[in-house]
């Protein structure tokens, strides 16, 4: 795989060539390839969360010194959610150089966008690990920062539970209730699906590696079937 056209886009140019590479390796593409010598993504995602989380947490802290935690905190939520984080993959053509078995390689629905995500805190972990904290900010600058002004102009900070139980109150009455359909997969890499309910009546469901995230998506998904 040759990554040197990636280097080129992100305007990082790799010491250890193998650990971008790693980056984009998926767990699955390794299960179905075991003679391989070769790690998968997921320590690396383990740090570049890290690092994703602390460099954008100050950059806000400092961007909106008025505001209070609890603002500063969704603002930070919807900057390193899955949705934006794929967005941002998606468009550095990440795709092009993932390693995945043929049945995630297929998939271009929520599990593609939960391994763009992955992908893109792995990144940010090899990069980190490469070139220094500094590297590390300049790339999250460049292609994450610049999305909080829309974000918080058209109020899409404000998270979908959130959003959903102010509307669900309003025109019916009724607080939302969220329970566990399944939950699948080993501890280091859970599954959870969430049933969104008004009444009895199971609105939508929602996937994630947390039961908040999966919540989340519940919540986005009864939203547009409501129209709301």
């Amino acid at each position: 795989m040759d990554l040197g056209a990636f280097e080129k886009k992100i305007a990082v140019t790799f010491q250890n060539k193998e650990l971008l590479k790693q980056a984009f390796v998926h767990r699955s593409y390794l299960n179905e390839n075991r003679g391989l010598k070769m790690a998968h993504n997921e320590r690396l995602e383990f740090l570049g969360d890290a690092v994703l989380e602390l460099i954008v947490t100050e950059y806000l802290y400092h961007k909106y010194p008025d505001n209070q935690e609890g603002d500063l905190t969704s603002y930070r939520a919807s900057l390193v959610n899955a949705v934006t984080l794929s967005g941002v993959a998606e468009s550095l053509g990440f795709n092009d150089y993932l390693l995945l078995s043929k049945g995630e390689a297929r998939d271009t629905g929520r599990a593609r966008q939960s391994i763009l995500a992955d992908t893109m805190e792995a990144v940010i972990g090899a990069i980190y690990i490469d070139q220094g904290y500094e590297v590390a900010k300049q790339f999250i600058s460049e292609n994450i920062f610049g999305l909080i002004d829309s974000i918080v102009a058209q109020g899409a900070w404000i998270d979908a539970k959130s959003r959903f139980q102010e509307l669900a109150q309003e025109k019916t009455g009724v607080t939302p209730m969220y329970k566990t359909i399944r939950e699948s997969g080993p501890d280091h890499d859970k599954h959870f699906v969430v049933g969104v309910y008004l009444n009895e009546a199971c609105l939508a469901e929602g996937e994630g590696k947390s039961k908040q995230e999966a919540e989340q998506k519940a919540a986005e998904g009864a939203l547009k079937s409501n129209g709301w």
